[in-house]
């Protein structure tokens, strides 16, 4: 790894109080810190400039765009500065500019074309995180496995990421969600270029810094924007772009428990209304369309699972 390989993107809004910490603990081995301030009102951007460090560049929006439309005006700067791997770290200190060296090390190891932090490790780490996080982390891992397609990630929500840059040159950035959602839809586009991704365990850090995400827009928007990549992905992955046996299995597999409930349903009320209990027949009719497509679907799963993409790009 050398010096000029990387460049750390810091998203700015309300960190002023963390900042210059965060910016002053990133390692030598880092050539550019690039900060974007996102029309923050505590003035990060200054903050960031008085410094002094060399190493610091400032993009200010004049408008506030969302971490994720300031990270991506941040990947933009750093493709322009031509560095290898671009490192997202936030500004408020919950994550520690010494585990940089770890993030980075499956890329440069040609093990991984982005990595992300992990803070569910360890047990250790567990107990330290607020029992809400813990709840809404378990709720996300799961929805962004089935819409990203990366069944071997957890811990979504973590924004300490590092991406290849040959890579990043190729994700459409213009398409990528501008706010909370950034890292999930991050990993839904990741999968549409076949990438691979890597865990990278990390410790987690609280302190007295507020989260900017509100845990009940999260709660209403993200289950739908996970629905709607879900399908985007399904689509594209196994009827657009080819056809293999789990492309008949999920719609045959979905086709068949749809009848069988539906015949089920209409068999009992129908009992129901005669005073009569449901015959034999009735009931081998609904359940054993119900018990073949639910094992079509858990054959899909798997061939789906079994192809979460594990070979860095530039080798595929």
């Amino acid at each position: 790894m050398t010096k000029a390989s990387i460049a750390v993107v810091i998203p700015a809004y309300r960190v002023s109080a963390h900042l210059g910490g965060v910016v002053q603990a990133v390692g030598k081995d880092v050539a550019h810190i690039i900060v974007v301030d996102d029309a923050c009102p505590e003035g990060s951007g200054d903050v960031a400039e008085a410094l002094g460090n060399p190493r610091v560049h400032v993009v200010r929006h004049p408008t506030n765009q969302g971490v994720g439309g300031a990270t991506i005006t941040g990947y933009k700067k750093a493709l322009e500065l031509g560095v290898d791997t671009v490192v997202k770290l936030d500004g408020d200190g919950q994550m520690d500019p010494a585990d940089i060296a770890d993030l980075v090390a499956p890329i440069v190891a040609n093990m991984a074309d982005y990595t992300k932090g992990n803070r569910f490790s360890s047990v250790e780490n567990v107990e330290e995180m607020p029992l809400v996080r813990i709840m809404g982390n378990a709720g996300l891992s799961f929805l962004t496995k089935v819409s990203s397609g990366y069944w071997n990630v957890t811990d979504p929500t973590n924004g300490f990421t590092a991406i290849r840059a040959d890579v990043l040159k190729e994700l459409r950035l213009a398409k990528l969600h501008s706010r909370y959602f950034f890292e999930s839809d991050m990993l839904f586009r990741l999968n549409l270029l076949g990438a691979a991704v890597a865990d990278v365990p990390m410790k987690a850090r609280y302190g007295s810094e507020r989260s900017n995400l509100s845990v009940w827009k999260s709660l209403f928007q993200f289950p739908w924007l996970h629905f709607v990549n879900h399908m985007k992905r399904i689509f594209y992955s196994y009827y657009l772009r080819e056809l293999s046996i789990a492309s008949f299995e999920l719609p045959l597999g979905l086709g068949l428990m749809t009848f069988g409930i539906a015949f089920g349903l209409n068999a009992w009320a129908q009992a129901s209304s005669a005073g009569m209990e449901t015959s034999t027949g009735n009931v081998m009719i609904a359940a054993l369309p119900i018990i073949f497509g639910f094992q079509m679907v858990l054959a899909f799963l798997s061939y789906d699972i079994a192809s979460t993409p594990k070979r860095p790009r530039r080798f595929s």
